[in-house]
């Protein structure tokens, strides 16, 4: 019996996704983590039968810390390229807390279908697998004398879960003219919105933003002394306390602009209820993804390391609080600090306030070719569906093909009724996994954006 070529662009897929997985490139977030060479070597073999149609470019700022980019040259040089961003690189895992291999990438048939589980498996390597294998497609048509219009390039980008500093970051900063950044494609998107209204409809979330940075580390001192006699000390234990918690109650205000009010909208809530979300409040009316709603629509504060003191019999005389904090696109470094100044009160003189990682929000049109494209793919398999734009509250590699002057989107396709919190929710999870239809979906949605937008 002879496959499709569908069939066997999937079946390649999950081949692909499965050796990704097992190649077990885990970022620590240290620059001797991660050893994408794994899969940066797995990939360059995947595209070793294309001969001279694809180009192959690595990037090594450290040992181990491989990307590659894989280029298909257009035929027309005014044609709009297209450059697909995918990450090897997987977040740490707790094994004891998985019940399955982590790296494994076993198949496991469960109730709604069947699931490959491993780490990294829906963030992001099944997009990656399915970048992959379509560009090689693109690649062996062009070997056959059938090239594309447009320049198509696939990048195995390392170092993602860290920021991407020895990864896409370092490449947009020190190699940028080795590809396209006018039109990138990346994680995540394609998942549905679980539509309230009595009428039913469906509608597929298509990330057009990304939060920003804004780190901080809060210094406050108090006095020395030894821990049997703290009597008229100034405690710093106790001053770091009552800092972190007037940082943990800052409640910015809710930013409603047209993506949170198109987003809200989508759900076809009832007008009250709608109204109310609208102006930001009863966030618990989106149920599961009553946390993710509220990061996309606000700037968050949030305390996460807490240091003061060595031993126990000694009283410290500085203590600090590190703050992750997000901002949404239009709000600069000098809104944060002004907001953290002013819910510290009168303990704002009193404290030094320094900045660690910062960057600034990004975001793309909701218009223009690429995303038109998108909108006519999600299309042709969900006929029906709305299209809506959100933004991420963490971070991906599209922010700096933004900062250099393109358009980045998150790209991917689940199975009709797969919610988009359920998708969030797998990230960085234990057990995680990803459907394998969601798999075939995305490799066969990522075909068919590249022939529409390319030329294929």
């Amino acid at each position: 019996m002879t496959q499709t070529p569908e069939r066997t662009l999937e079946q390649t897929t999950i081949k692909l996704l499965q050796q990704l997985i097992r190649n077990a490139c885990v970022n620590d977030l240290t620059a001797d983590s991660g050893d994408e060479v794994r899969n940066a070597e797995t990939l360059e073999e995947f595209f070793a039968d294309v001969g001279d149609s694809v180009e192959v470019r690595r990037f090594e700022p450290h040992p181990g810390r491989v990307s590659v980019a894989f280029t298909v040259p257009g035929t027309d040089p005014d044609a709009e390229p297209l450059t697909l961003l995918g990450h090897t690189d997987v977040v740490p895992v707790d094994e004891e807390k998985w019940t399955k291999d982590p790296f494994g990438a076993d198949v496991v048939e469960a109730e709604d279908g069947a699931r490959i589980y491993g780490r990294g498996a829906t963030d992001m390597l099944f997009i990656t697998a399915a970048m992959a294998a379509v560009t090689r497609d693109v690649a062996l048509a062009a070997q056959d004398g059938n090239p594309p219009r447009g320049t198509l390039t696939f990048v195995a980008c390392a170092d993602e879960e860290a920021r991407g500093g020895l990864g896409a970051g370092w490449i947009a900063k020190n190699e940028p003219e080795a590809f396209s950044w006018r039109n990138c494609l990346s994680e995540t998107g394609g998942s549905h919105i679980p539509v309230q209204g009595s009428g039913g409809g469906d509608a597929i979330v298509v990330v057009v933003g990304e939060k920003g940075a804004a780190q901080r580390r809060i210094t406050i001192h108090g006095d020395a002394g030894h821990g049997s006699a703290p009597y008229g000390r100034e405690i710093t234990v106790g001053l770091i306390g009552e800092v972190a918690r007037r940082l943990a109650a800052i409640e910015p205000d809710v930013v409603s602009d047209d993506i949170w009010q198109g987003y809200v909208r989508s759900f076809r809530f009832d007008p009250e209820t709608e109204a109310a979300l609208i102006a930001g409040e009863n966030y618990e009316a989106f149920g599961p993804l009553a946390r993710y709603s509220h990061a996309m629509s606000h700037l968050t504060v949030s305390p996460t390391v807490l240091r003061a003191g060595g031993a126990i019999n000694v009283l410290p005389s500085t203590a600090y609080v590190e703050l992750d904090i997000r901002p949404l696109p239009g709000q600069g470094q000098e809104d944060v600090d002004k907001l953290l100044l002013e819910a510290l009160g009168d303990l704002a003189e009193r404290v030094h306030v320094e900045h660690l990682i910062t960057e600034e929000a990004t975001v793309s049109p909701a218009s223009g070719p690429l995303y038109d494209a998108i909108v006519d793919t999600y299309r042709e398999f969900f006929p029906d569906a709305d299209i809506v734009p959100t933004i991420a509250a963490g971070g991906s590699d599209l922010r700096f093909g933004r900062r250099l002057g393109g358009v980045g989107y998150g790209f991917a396709l689940h199975a009709a009724g797969r919610g988009f919190g359920e998708v969030l929710d797998q990230l960085h999870s234990h057990d995680e996994f990803v459907h394998v239809e969601d798999v075939e979906l995305t490799a066969r949605a990522y075909r068919s954006l590249v022939r529409r937008f390319l030329g294929v």
